[in-house]
């Protein structure tokens, strides 16, 4: 007893330590924003009730959940996507309501106002507006241009080699990591997958999902956001650091003008959009901007592009909706310039050339991508996509993101340098602060819920953990244990 008094005093000593430097940098954080912001009109928060817009979000899972992953609605109003529909709201609504021969789900609120979602195959889940039944664009056919997988090798296909592994590895330690990420039932890893210099080594799965099951992914669509606007740079149609062409801006005296598209990779537009992970986020202001941009059942380009400035570009970071929505908008702008079909290109100039065949990447009810966080795949397509950047954008000889790109969303954005918080790049989260025990140049995707690709290229790994957003909290330290273990299986890549 006497010594287990001291070791806890210093526990707590440590703790309170940490919370007294946590709360300090947050107060610096907004300190320096503060300073910063520039003297705009009062905030105005979303227009609507904030039940119902919870509701359009809970009626997308939903959707999502049965008609996309294949999941039973009990289990998937109990498990999943509390992003956009909070746990406790759905508390106060009634039960949804899934129609499979309409392919919808209905949830009726107290007042007695109903949201529902219809699926709509290739783009996915799509809440109507209020009081609206109808989308105000005809859904299109993805076709996937590729082989037969059952046939094909890895990575273009799902046949893997038979070899032997490469005997640098640790195998041993390997399945250590395989199975510290599945460790706690409560984690609810539903999957697991590490390539090592593109080849599979490691590859788990949970109750009822399988190779070619997609999943909620959440925020990994940011970069995938940032990909697509990648071909678009390689193809000439933009440049980084060129003023973002955004139609609404063009007005005379518009200071928005002078916001460059790489200050909207990199999170520092300016904008004024509340998130609740702003460091000074207030829930008494309203619903806040950040959720509006998924649940609104609106015009998602037009409602950003609106959006006041908060800062100048490229002075403060923000983790706020508002960019990579935009980033959408200039993709989309762009592959209609190039006269391409917009619902069909990210087939077509991406998913075709790398061996994708499970996303789904999900719109407003305008049709614009909502992949700031509304697509899903499997692990083994995130796996492919996160290759594709260890490979410096290369695929079979062939680049397919532009010289440069990929060290441009893998380092470190200055104005998130500037707020203490080195964590940010374009689109991409970035282990600079070695928050996470891998190296600090490991950069990723990363999704709510515990969604992440982590791509090593110290190490050449990539390393996919997908999983039920109940069980976030533990699987993010499943995953720590696995990533330790897997530094210990994968040396370090010669330079």
């Amino acid at each position: 007893m006497n010594r287990i008094f001291p070791l806890l005093f210093l526990a707590f000593l440590l703790l309170n330590c940490l919370i007294i430097n946590a709360q300090d940098a947050r107060s610096k954080l907004i300190a320096r924003g503060a300073q910063l912001e520039l003297k705009t009109a009062p905030y105005k928060a979303p227009p609507g009730d904030a039940l119902s817009h919870h509701t359009s979000g809970y009626a997308k899972i939903m959707c999502s959940a049965v008609f996309i992953t294949g999941l039973k609605p009990d289990f998937a109003a109990e498990n999943v996507g509390y992003f956009t529909s909070p746990y406790a709201e759905r508390a106060k609504v009634g039960k949804p309501v899934v129609d499979y021969e309409k392919k919808s789900v209905s949830i009726t609120l107290p007042n007695g106002v109903t949201r529902t979602a219809i699926y709509t195959s290739d783009q996915g889940c799509i809440t109507l507006p209020e009081g609206s039944n109808s989308l105000n664009f005809k859904p299109v056919k993805v076709v996937r241009n590729l082989p037969d997988a059952a046939t094909t090798p890895w990575p273009m296909g799902d046949v893997l080699p038979t070899d032997p592994m490469p005997s640098e590895i640790d195998r041993a330690k390997v399945e250590q990591a395989l199975n510290a990420a599945f460790e706690s039932a409560e984690a609810q890893t539903a999957a697991f997958v590490v390539t090592y210099k593109g080849r599979i080594i490691a590859e788990r799965y949970g109750e009822g999902i399988t190779k070619d099951t997609p999943l909620e992914s959440w925020s990994m669509g940011k970069s995938l956001s940032a990909t697509i606007m990648g071909i678009l740079i390689g193809k000439g149609v933009y440049k980084l650091d060129q003023p973002a062409p955004i139609p609404q801006w063009q007005g005379k005296g518009d200071e928005r003008a002078k916001i460059r598209i790489m200050d909207i990779m990199h999170m520092s537009s300016g904008l004024y959009c509340r998130a609740p992970q702003d460091p000074d986020y207030n829930p008494a202001l309203g619903y806040p901007d950040h959720l509006y941009l998924y649940t609104g059942a609106v015009n998602s380009f037009e409602y950003a592009a609106n959006l006041p400035q908060q800062w100048l570009p490229n002075t403060v970071g923000r983790y706020r909706n508002s960019d990579p929505v935009l980033t959408n908008y200039l993709n989309r702008l762009g592959i209609e310039k190039l006269g391409e079909v917009y619902h069909t290109f990210p087939q077509r100039a991406l998913f075709d050339k790398i061996g994708v065949r499970t996303m789904v990447m999900e719109t407003d009810p305008y049709g614009n991508f909502l992949t700031q966080g509304y697509e899903f795949a499997s692990g083994r397509d995130w796996a492919r996509l996160g290759n594709l950047y260890l490979q410096d954008g290369i695929w079979n000889g062939e680049r397919i993101l532009p010289e440069g790109f990929t060290k441009f969303v893998s380092t470190l954005a200055e104005p998130w340098v500037a707020d203490g918080r080195p964590i940010y790049g374009g689109l991409f989260w970035i282990n600079g602060d070695g928050g996470f025990p891998i190296p600090k140049d490991a950069y990723m995707m990363l999704g709510a819920g515990g969604q992440s690709v982590t791509i090593i290229p110290s190490h050449d790994l990539v390393v996919v953990r997908l999983g039920h957003y109940k069980g976030s909290q533990l699987g993010g330290i499943a995953l720590n244990k696995a990533y330790a273990l897997l530094m210990e299986a994968v040396p370090e890549k010669k330079k």
